[in-house]
């Protein structure tokens, strides 16, 4: 079903997408993922195969996973055979089958493509650093693992996956990844700024709708941008004039402005809906992307906010906080979905003496603090976050 007729007529004229669909219509094949999987992997691939998954032409299957196997293909057809062989048994029957196992468990979707990606990368790169030395896995030691980490980012300690792998199959020595030491809250929205910016998305239609409901669910449930643009609408549940979101056990109430803003985004055409639409069952996104069937693209949906003056991390680190100043962690750990010991961290984190931090923070800004000696150390206050309806805190 088109929503803009004129619209799809112009895709079909000149979209690469339609291209490809019309190649393999053309082709007299009949059309399956194998079929598509074929095919090397590409935005275009991406798009007609959730086309075709959305109006019902193929089975829906869980894509983020099931795309590996073609990318794994591309991506070591340059590589030496020696590092396929150990690469591809790697994936396979370990990395996919932890991650298939875990989103047939969990209750809303992961980007676990993205992990298994980056684990398999990371483990060529260390293949690829033993032999610019002339070394083999095997040769591997517990120095010239620390020089690999040391090289590198954070992001170089998941490879801990692949030498796990290795190491239960007798092919290193005995090897050790440390622990990524625990990092704190780099960037905190100011508790002022953060109630200025709720309150600028909760009243200012002149923004877009979209901005303005999300902005607001980071703003006062602390949620992150991933989880919010994977909301659907079955998510919203109406009782006796209340609005209450799913995103948790039991859902949170949602205050009366911002449970306005999400009726309207369920009603209103979003300005980023795929030109295809079908009346087929499956998720209705509350915030749809341009891929028919899925939900807004992560890299979009962030800049989009940030273009309007959110700034997602930093706004859901002050929301957290100020949700666990006032409600237990095992609580907000139900209302939230999130780890019992991800909200404990919070809570030890909002109970934090931050008089340093705002100490050094007003003499980078110039301003003049008392420094009286008789003064006590003060927590800052955050804003309210009460589920009834958002309110100023009193100083």
């Amino acid at each position: 079903m088109a929503g803009n007729p004129r619209g799809v007529l112009c895709w079909l004229r000149r979209s690469p997408n339609a291209r490809l669909l019309g190649e393999l219509a053309a082709s007299g094949t009949p059309i399956s993922h194998d079929l598509l999987d074929e095919l090397p992997p590409s935005r275009y691939e991406h798009y007609v195969r959730q086309t075709l998954v959305h109006t019902g032409v193929l089975p829906e299957r869980h894509e983020d996973l099931d795309r590996i196997p073609a990318w794994l293909d591309q991506l070591l057809a340059d590589q030496p055979a020696r590092h396929a062989s150990l690469i591809r048994p790697f994936v396979h029957w370990y990395l996919l089958k932890r991650a298939r196992r875990r989103a047939a468990h969990r209750g809303r979707p992961a980007l676990a493509g993205t992990y298994v990606r980056t684990r398999t990368r990371l483990a060529l790169e260390l293949l690829t650093w033993l032999d610019e030395r002339q070394l083999t896995l095997g040769d591997l030691t517990q120095d010239l693992l620390d020089q690999w980490l040391a090289a590198g980012t954070t992001r170089n300690y998941s490879v801990r996956y692949f030498l796990s792998w290795a190491a239960q199959r007798a092919l290193l020595p005995k090897v050790t990844v440390p622990a990524i030491p625990r990092q704190e809250p780099a960037r905190i929205l100011d508790e002022d700024e953060r109630w200025h910016q709720l309150s600028r998305l909760l009243n200012d239609s002149a923004l877009p709708l979209d901005v303005r409901a999300a902005g607001a669910l980071v703003l006062l449930f602390g949620l992150p941008t991933s989880r919010i643009r994977h909301i659907r609408t079955e998510d919203l549940r109406e009782h006796d004039g209340q609005m209450r979101l799913a995103i948790g056990s039991p859902p949170a109430l949602i205050p009366p402005k911002l449970a306005v803003l999400l009726r309207q985004l369920t009603k209103e055409p979003a300005a980023r809906r795929p030109r295809i639409n079908t009346d087929a069952p499956g998720p209705r996104w509350l915030f749809p992307g341009l891929v028919p069937g899925r939900p807004a693209a992560p890299s979009w949906f962030s800049r989009k906010l940030l273009d309007h003056g959110i700034d997602a991390r930093p706004a859901r680190n002050a929301a957290l906080i100020a949700l666990l100043e006032d409600i237990p962690p095992p609580i907000v750990a139900d209302l939230l979905g999130l780890h019992i010991n991800t909200a404990e961290r919070w809570s030890h984190i909002a109970r934090r003496d931050w008089t340093d931090y705002l100490s050094a923070r007003d003499q980078d800004t110039g301003s003049s603090r008392s420094t009286d000696p008789s003064s006590t150390t003060t927590t800052p206050s955050r804003v309210s976050t009460s589920t009834a309806s958002p309110t100023k805190p009193r100083r």
